[in-house]
């Protein structure tokens, strides 16, 4: 608004409006204070609008590059908020004032004293906005301010745009987060994969380098920083850890599974924990071994059968010698009976058959081991599927945007510039 500009229209034959050059109209000093572009004026000079009473409206098109302090706390469910501050340069409140076109406003009560704040809650018009394919705009507050510096008792008035924006996240769901998640359901896959297969150190070494390309994704889509880890960097990270962690445990378990009784002696205690107590909370059950027959039916020289059941009468063998007597000498008196070949023969019948039950024992070692890397694996998976499920929720459940209802302003009435 210019008084020296104003006239009559009847004095000038009804002329009301005016279009006259920019250059010859006085025009306030007016620069975005957070300039990120270097050019603080506006370069192309468009003619101006004068009205009869004096008001003169002048609209060059510009476009304006700013700053604004992005947090990526919370990427890719981040909600910014940025700033564009207006003011003059070097006119001070009492030479210039500045005023938003809506009349409605509210006075913050609860600002600095020494800056009277003012707040219209919709001060940018938003009827020529172009949508945005990534961000949706919340809220466009205009806000006036008049600070007072110690060296000056002149206010300095500005108004300030603030606006915030919520990212849309249907593109970073489809590209990281459901990748990301499927790789920590293969991590728990890891421990159901049978330990004879073979592939389990490979199928862990491929989620490895899996998470490792997504990393490099992440760097390139998010915006560098040292300040804080974003939400799917920490996400990404948890899953490493339980993929580091599983790869480990599956190193243990078929050393587990492949251990001997040559080389490795159960402990009873051992035993009893993970083939006994710990299949009991885990709901597993091992499966009986097939009874041995009692008696079984062998083809003689002459084709004949002959069943090998017991006997009626208790053969004078060297086992039911030694396992009837209870004395030694009786042992060696009952045997002494025998001739010397007879004697040979009970001897290496006496060694086969200790060799035989060591060997059954040593196999039947062999699978309580395969059966405690089952156990161990069984285990593991509870374990690991808990930690992914609970480490997955409470990880992205902490991201604000999540519970944040409100709607796109561009979609809610925006001819209604000035609703406040």
């Amino acid at each position: 608004m210019d008084k020296r500009l104003k006239w009559d229209p009847s004095d000038y034959g009804g002329v009301k409006v005016l279009n006259i050059p920019s250059e010859k109209l006085w025009k306030p000093d007016l620069v975005l204070y957070n300039n990120a572009d270097g050019d603080f004026h506006i370069t192309l000079q468009t003619k101006a609008i004068v009205n009869y009473t004096g008001q003169i409206v002048w609209e060059p098109p510009a476009i304006y590059k700013s700053y604004c302090p992005i947090d990526v706390e919370y990427f890719p469910f981040d909600i910014q908020e940025c700033f564009l501050k207006i003011s003059s340069w070097t006119y001070h409140g009492n030479e210039l004032d500045l005023q938003h076109l809506c009349n409605g406003s509210i006075l913050n009560t609860e600002a600095d004293p020494e800056e009277a704040e003012v707040i219209i809650q919709r001060g940018i018009d938003l009827t020529d906005y172009y949508y945005n394919l990534e961000w949706d705009i919340l809220n466009v507050t205009a806000m006036k301010r008049v600070k007072f510096y110690p060296c000056c008792e002149e206010p300095y008035p500005d108004i300030t745009f603030n606006i915030t924006l919520r990212r849309r996240t249907l593109f970073y769901s489809l590209n990281l987060i459901m990748p990301c998640v499927s790789i920590s359901c293969l991590t728990v896959l890891v421990f159901y994969l049978p330990s004879d297969s073979g592939e389990k150190i490979t199928l862990s070494i491929s989620i490895l380098l899996a998470l490792t390309v997504f990393f490099l994704l992440l760097s390139d889509m998010n915006p560098p920083t040292s300040l804080v880890i974003p939400l799917i960097g920490k996400y990404l990270l948890f899953i490493m850890i339980i993929v580091t962690m599983s790869i480990t445990l599956t190193v243990y378990t078929l050393h587990i599974h492949f251990k001997s009784p040559t080389t490795h002696k159960m402990s009873p205690w051992v035993k009893e924990i993970f083939t006994e107590l710990l299949p009991k909370f885990l709901f597993m059950k091992r499966p009986e071994l097939l009874k041995k027959p009692k008696s079984a039916a062998v083809r003689t020289a002459n084709d004949s059968e002959e069943s090998m059941s017991p006997a009626l009468e208790p053969l004078h063998t060297y086992e039911n010698v030694v396992r009837s007597g209870r004395d030694t000498s009786q042992a060696e008196a009952s045997t002494s009976y025998y001739p010397p070949e007879i004697m040979d023969a009970i001897k290496g019948v006496t060694f086969i058959a200790n060799h035989l039950r060591k060997g059954d024992e040593d196999i039947e070692e062999e699978r309580d081991w395969k059966y405690i890397a089952m156990v161990m694996d069984r285990f593991f998976l509870y374990i690991f599927t808990t930690a992914c499920l609970c480490g997955t929720l409470s990880i992205f459940l902490t991201a604000p945007s999540l519970y944040d209802s409100r709607e796109h302003m561009a979609l809610i009435d925006p001819n209604n510039t000035c609703k406040h």
